[in-house]
């Protein structure tokens, strides 16, 4: 006995869809900030603040090109969309620490389980952020 197939009104399956490429890019991207990470301590000898902080950066600029060009195709210009990334990334950052004070704090949850709970719901305000925003067709 098979299951019946899942039909999905096209909007939705566009945004899922969506939704899955925006999960890739930020997987690609941590795992690119991870490697700087461990290079630039472990081959390079720099600090593990510094190279953390450059390996930010790395994993943000894959973010932002990925997410612009292949997750939402956007054609605005660098100039209104580089500060829009930045002000969602960093209204995401803020989100990330309250969302972690919360869970760990009052609610009392392991550390790790936290950090998954609050990495599922900023990565949908980012997506919503760069989606709505950020990556938006420019108004002509």
């Amino acid at each position: 006995m098979s299951l019946p197939a899942l039909a999905l009104p096209a909007p939705l399956l566009r945004l899922a869809h969506q939704f899955v490429r925006y999960a890739g890019v930020g997987a690609v991207a941590t795992a690119c900030h991870y490697a700087t990470l461990i290079a630039a301590v472990e081959v390079g000898g720099a600090s593990p603040v510094l190279a953390a902080m450059f390996g930010f950066l790395v994993g943000g600029s894959i973010s932002y090109g990925l997410n612009r060009s292949w997750t939402f195709g956007s054609d605005r210009a660098h100039e209104a969309a580089v500060p829009r990334f930045a002000i969602v990334a960093f209204i995401g950052f803020l989100l990330t620490g309250a969302f972690m004070a919360l869970l760990t704090g009052p609610l009392g949850l392991h550390y790790l389980l936290a950090q998954v709970t609050t990495t599922g719901l900023v990565m949908i305000w980012t997506f919503l952020g760069h989606r709505h925003w950020t990556f938006r067709a420019s108004r002509p």
